[in-house]
This record gives structure tokens, C-alpha cells and sequence, in this order.
């Protein structure tokens, strides 16, 4: 693989916050918050515990044409969205028969999801059983399989250097960012269309969280309930959302003039080969994955000063992941958890926090961790509370970590 510069040059997102990445990135540095009260009858009906969810600030059907909106699931219609905020953003025209921005052979897409399009599938499953199989969808299939985000992003784009889908649970936008980097690194492309979409609020993935006790209940206050870091969290609140980056050779992108926010310097990934959902208790993947991404990125753990955290709110996992930063930058680094503003993307989580990093380099200044009034003595470290702080980042990292065991850290420099 060579030792080539990799530099992001549009950022595209949709998220409990805001339609796109302006609205959220302003709205995390105001501290508002993105939870909700879940009125959905299927709430009663199952009698579910944890009665909070996340959704999107603004509805895909208010953004998308009517009958293009129909024929995709709901995770691949914020995937397109936030990718063509970011292909606009990164200063390319949507390709046409008459014009292509970037030579198709050149350019790849790799948008992870870690659920995909299951509501697709309980919904059209359910016309079978009622209706029988003539009311079923034609376009069931492509709406369901979870590479539909990447492939109707790369069908728009016309890229064809490529299309992939990472699969990794929570980890799945941030490892997306990774093999998008691998991609660019092994000269497959000089530009690639990266990042996460997830859209499944629905009976099956609350009742599931429910049951494994990863949900908050603090249901009579949506607005302090996730609270990662803080003695009295008590798990997540789901959420939906994507997040999309364009990233280019950086000789590429300085030919032709384009902005830069940043570069991404180096991946780790690695796994945890414990538990199907725990950590390990020694959090050896994590810091592997993060003195990883330091090595590759050529800087040393003290140029690092600052990490976006996974930080999920669950009571096992804040403390495990802040024992695995300290064991592998120190205790210098100033956290922030984007999370108890916006909730948890799941698989669009990794791609709208790396946009987070990115902007706290590019802008200087590190979003406050929401509802953390009482921190937990165990993590050690300095989080950012209350108002949003002005610091100059030398690099970042962003964590992500998910079920199964998969452990992603990127580092960002300005």
C-alpha cells in the first residue's frame, strides 16, 4: 500500500439535530438536544420499557421526490441525501450523460450500515400475510439488502471504481471511512463517496435493545436521558441518522482547487473475538485499535488532544472505553460524546461523529458532552461539559465500536 496524503473535502449529513450538516454542527455547539418522547402505538401496545427514541430533525419525504422516495428504504433515502449534500459541499455537480465531475473508473462509494433495510422487510412481509403476493413490492429486495445505501448512492454517482458496505454493527460508518482510505491508499480511486446510514426505529430493535437492557428509562426526561460519562446513566437512546465524507487524493483535490477540512492520517481496526455484545474487560481491542491509528498515522500518542468518544451511555462500556484511551494516549486528551445530543445512529453513529472531529479541527472548538453533571470517578479524564470549548487540535481521534466485537479508531488532522 502506498503513503498517500487523503484529505476530506465535502461533508453531507441528516440527524436528529438537522436536515444537514450546518444545522447539526450548530446545534451540537448550542447543546440542544435531539431526543423525543416514542409516540408510536406500538409503544403501549408492547408495553415497552424504554419509551425514548432519536429521529431525524427532518423527514427524507420533505427532501426527496415523492416517487423516489417510494422506491427506497428509508436507511438508503438519508444515505443519498447526505451524499449529495456532500458531493455538492466538495464543489462536484451531480453526474449527467453531458457532464461526469469525476472519471467513473476513479471514483468509489463504501457506506456502511449495521442493520440495513429490515423495516423494508417486516413491512412488506406483513402485506404478504395480509394481502397476499400480489400487493408485495417489486422492489423489496433492493430496498432491503443492506448494500442498497452504498449501491443507490453509487448508481446516482456513477462510480465505478467500487461500491462496498461495511457491516459492523455500531462500527460499520467509521470502518466505511477506513476502506474508503484503503481504497484511495491502494490507487483503486482518487476519490471516494464514504460514511453510514441507519433508519430502523421500529418495534423489533426497541423490544430487542428492551431485552438486552442497553436502553435508557429515564422516560419522563427525554432530554437528560442519554448522558454518557455521568454516574447516573443508564444506557442509550436509539437514534437515526447518516453521515457522508468525500474523500480525495489530496494531490488530486488541490488541482483542482477544491476546500479542504482536513486529512484523515491513519485507521486501526481490530476485534475483540470475546463477546457477542460485552467489551473485553481489559479493553485489549480498543487500545489496540487506537495505538494502531496513531502508529500509521506517524504522530505519537501525545500529538493526539482530543477524541470524540464512542461513549454509548451504557454503564459497562463508558468506563471500559475511557480505561482503553488512557492506556493508549494518556490522560492529556480532551473527550467530548456527541451521543447524548443526538443519540445513537448505530451504524450511521462512526460517520457523523467523524464529521464532528473533523469540525472541531477545522473550526477549533470541541461540542460540550450533554447531561454529564456527576462524572463517573472512573474515567479519568477531562470531558467537556456545559458550553462548547475553543481549543486548537493538533489531531483527533474518533472511536467506534461495535457489537461483535469491532473496534475502529480514525485519526483526523487539520
Amino acid at each position: 500500500m502506498s503513503n498517500v496524503d487523503v484529505v476530506i473535502t465535502g461533508l453531507g449529513a441528516t440527524t436528529p439535530l438537522g436536515g444537514d450538516v450546518s444545522s447539526t454542527w450548530d446545534a451540537l455547539l448550542a447543546g440542544r438536544n435531539g431526543v423525543k418522547v416514542n409516540t408510536a402505538a406500538w409503544v403501549e401496545r408492547f408495553d415497552l420499557p424504554a419509551k425514548l427514541v432519536a429521529p431525524l430533525a427532518v423527514d427524507p419525504t420533505e427532501v426527496l421526490p415523492r416517487v423516489q422516495a417510494r422506491r427506497l428504504d428509508r436507511c438508503e433515502q438519508i444515505a443519498v441525501i447526505a451524499a449529495r449534500e456532500a458531493w455538492a459541499d466538495a464543489g462536484y455537480d451531480i453526474p449527467t450523460d453531458e457532464h461526469e465531475s469525476v472519471e467513473p473508473d476513479r471514483l468509489g462509494v463504501c457506506i456502511g450500515t449495521g442493520i440495513g433495510g429490515p423495516v423494508t422487510l417486516l413491512d412488506q412481509d406483513d402485506i404478504l400475510e395480509e394481502h397476499g403476493l400480489r400487493k408485495v413490492s417489486p422492489l423489496t429486495v433492493p430496498m432491503l439488502m443492506p448494500n442498497g445505501p452504498a449501491a443507490q448512492v453509487g448508481i446516482e454517482m456513477r462510480a465505478r471504481a467500487g461500491v462496498h458496505t461495511t457491516a459492523s454493527a455500531c462500527a460499520s460508518g467509521a470502518e466505511a471511512i477506513a476502506t474508503a482510505y484503503q481504497m484511495i491508499q491502494n490507487g483503486r480511486a482518487d476519490v471516494v463517496i464514504a460514511g453510514g446510514a441507519e433508519a430502523c426505529i421500529h418495534p423489533i430493535t426497541v423490544a430487542g435493545f428492551c431485552q438486552s437492557r442497553t436502553l435508557s428509562t429515564r422516560n419522563d426526561e427525554p432530554e437528560r436521558a442519554s448522558r454518557p460519562f455521568d454516574t447516573e446513566r443508564d444506557g442509550f437512546v436509539l437514534g437515526e441518522g447518516a453521515g457522508v465524507l468525500i474523500l480525495e487524493r489530496a494531490d488530486y483535490a488541490a488541482a483542482r482547487g477544491a476546500r479542504v477540512y482536513g486529512r484523515i492520517a491513519g485507521y486501526g481496526m481490530t476485534s475483540d473475538a470475546y463477546h457477542i455484545t460485552g467489551n473485553h474487560p481489559e479493553g485489549l481491542g480498543q487500545i489496540k485499535a487506537i495505538e494502531n491509528a496513531v502508529r500509521m498515522s506517524g504522530l505519537t500518542a501525545l500529538d493526539i488532544n482530543h477524541v470524540n468518544a464512542h461513549a454509548t451511555s451504557t454503564v459497562v462500556g463508558d468506563v471500559g472505553e475511557a480505561a482503553a484511551i488512557r492506556k493508549a494516549l494518556g490522560e492529556h486528551v480532551v473527550l467530548t460524546a456527541p451521543k447524548s445530543s443526538f443519540g445513537h445512529l448505530v451504524g450511521g453513529a462512526g460517520a457523523v461523529e467523524s464529521i464532528s472531529t473533523i469540525l472541531s479541527i477545522y473550526h477549533s472548538i470541541i461540542p460540550a458532552t450533554r447531561n454529564l453533571e456527576n462524572l463517573d470517578p472512573r474515567v479519568g479524564l477531562d470531558v467537556v461539559t456545559g458550553d462548547a470549548r475553543k481549543l486548537e487540535i493538533t489531531a483527533a481521534i474518533n472511536d467506534s465500536f461495535g457489537f461483535g466485537g469491532h473496534n475502529v479508531a480514525l485519526v483526523f488532522t487539520g
